[in-house]
């Protein structure tokens, strides 16, 4: 399915779509989730907290989403979250240079030039202002935060760019009261913002998005402890910085440098297991290992976890070994203490970070599982994943069948997210229900009334069988179960 596709079903069906549409010349980079996309992110968010946050034992905390721009001044915010930008001269058009020659030439450019360099970039590939054409030149940064002030007196504070500062400068307080060890893994679900030159591509790329993000923190002295030493056989694939393409298993990984620790090891493998747990193919996963002019400012090695969708490869999570940028930052610009006790030594502890976009996974959750044969469309997504989990429909509306639908169907709701449809021929329901990715359909026809049974249908197969009405609960319960919280990126 291409992405056009994605987005027209995502619109038709409710799963996402502009917000204030009704409003015209709404600012690009906000979408809404409806129904469906709700369910979908809830559920993915969900695997994530099993397969991630409970598998390795890591706190959750929810943080504030404005934060003082002390906050950032210690994090380098205010200096370097800036991306470079060029205004046409004759339209006004507002691009990213970089995101221009990528698309001129399908050539990765890295982020951290100078504007002569991009514009020298631009006349040779040839790029052109996309709504006027005319020669576009004079390339500059721009902070991407947003400022708010606070307060009748105004004071300067800024929406979180990320949710991972509030991890940081709560750590010395969490480390305390909860009573942790070092390696401690710590996560948050929320909103960041984002104030992008040109926002595009849907879910893909938003002034308004959702992570799911985790900073570990650890002792550097301990980053190849024994503990991680069971994920050495995983095998993953490397896109490397000079080009090439490379699938070993994380020992080889470690030895020739491409990893720095085991600890980074073990995080790597538990994302990678994350997503082919959600569905998506092993061969369609790899790391893009970044250069260091490709890395953010904060970070000492970086892995760039990305799915290929129908254009290209897309990242979804960055992985970041951010050493102690960021816990020094913010003990020298506060004051406070931010080193911690292991085992009698004190320590300022090093981070790595698994900083995962939900929206750009939820994009390639549902490109990822879109089949087709003929006119039929189906979302097969994993059934633990699907919005809806079971539709209701009475074959007709007569005779007892609609009410007798409409009271199974309100059992059924009370511990499953089901539907109830009795609009249409029954086969134009089960194509709604499949591309809507719904896994199980259950019909009530005339021998219901006798008997009891129901026809209950797989969306995969389309296999029907009959079944007692009173075994669906345990049915159901074991078609839509999420995976074992100990599910591990597979070896090779």
């Amino acid at each position: 399915m291409s992405f056009d596709e994605v987005v027209r079903l995502g619109q038709q069906r409710g799963f996402f779509f502009k917000a204030a549409e009704s409003y015209p010349n709404t600012p690009a980079g906000f979408l809404d989730y409806g129904p469906l996309g709700v369910g979908l992110k809830n559920r993915f968010v969900e695997l994530w907290r099993r397969l991630v946050v409970k598998r390795d034992g890591m706190l959750e905390i929810d943080g504030s989403q404005i934060l003082p721009r002390a906050v950032f001044e210690a994090s380098g915010h205010l200096a370097g979250f800036t991306d470079p930008f060029v205004k046409c001269g004759k339209c006004g058009s507002v691009f990213r240079p970089d995101k221009l020659v990528e698309e001129k030439t399908g050539k990765g450019v890295p982020e951290k030039l100078g504007g002569a360099d991009y514009d020298q970039l631009m006349e040779k590939s040839g790029v052109r202002c996309l709504k006027c054409g005319s020669k576009l030149s004079g390339t500059t940064r721009f902070n991407m935060m947003f400022r708010v002030g606070i307060g009748p007196a105004q004071e300067e504070a800024y929406l979180r760019p990320e949710t991972c500062q509030s991890i940081f400068v709560d750590f010395p307080l969490l480390f305390k009261t909860q009573r942790v060890k070092l390696p401690i893994g710590i996560a948050q679900v929320g909103k960041s913002f984002r104030n992008e030159i040109a926002p595009r591509q849907a879910l893909i790329r938003l002034r308004e998005l959702n992570q799911a993000e985790v900073e570990v923190f650890f002792n550097p002295k301990k980053a190849d402890d024994p503990r991680y030493d069971r994920d050495l056989g995983t095998v993953l694939s490397f896109r490397l910085p000079d080009g090439s393409d490379r699938s070993v298993p994380l020992s080889e990984a470690l030895k020739d440098g491409v990893v720095p620790h085991k600890l980074a090891a073990h995080h790597l493998a538990l994302i990678a297991g994350l997503y082919e747990a959600a569905g998506i193919k092993r061969e369609n996963i790899r790391f893009r290992v970044l250069s260091e002019e490709d890395r953010a400012f904060y970070s000492r090695a970086a892995y760039d976890l990305e799915v290929r969708l129908s254009w290209g490869w897309v990242e979804l999570v960055a992985c970041n070994y951010r050493g102690d940028y960021d816990l020094g930052g913010h003990a020298g610009v506060s004051g406070g203490n931010f080193s911690v006790d292991d085992d009698g030594e004190k320590v300022l502890p090093h981070v790595f970070e698994l900083s995962l976009g939900i929206d750009r996974s939820i994009f390639a959750l549902i490109e990822s599982s879109m089949t087709g044969e003929g006119d039929r469309r189906v979302m097969a997504l994993r059934p633990f994943l699907s919005p809806t989990q079971v539709c209701v429909f009475p074959l007709v509306n007569k005779d007892g069948l609609q009410e007798k639908a409409k009271e199974l169907y309100g059992e059924l709701r009370e511990s499953f997210d089901a539907f109830y449809d009795d609009s249409g021929a029954i086969g134009r329901r089960y194509a709604r229900a499949d591309e809507a990715g719904v896994p199980a359909c259950v019909t009530l026809d005339y021998d219901t009334l006798k008997d009891g049974t129901v026809t209950l249908r797989d969306r995969d197969t389309r296999g029907q069988q009959r079944v007692p009405a009173a075994e669906l609960p345990s049915k159901l319960a074991a078609l839509v179960r999420y995976p074992p919280m100990r599910n591990e990126a597979r070896a090779g």
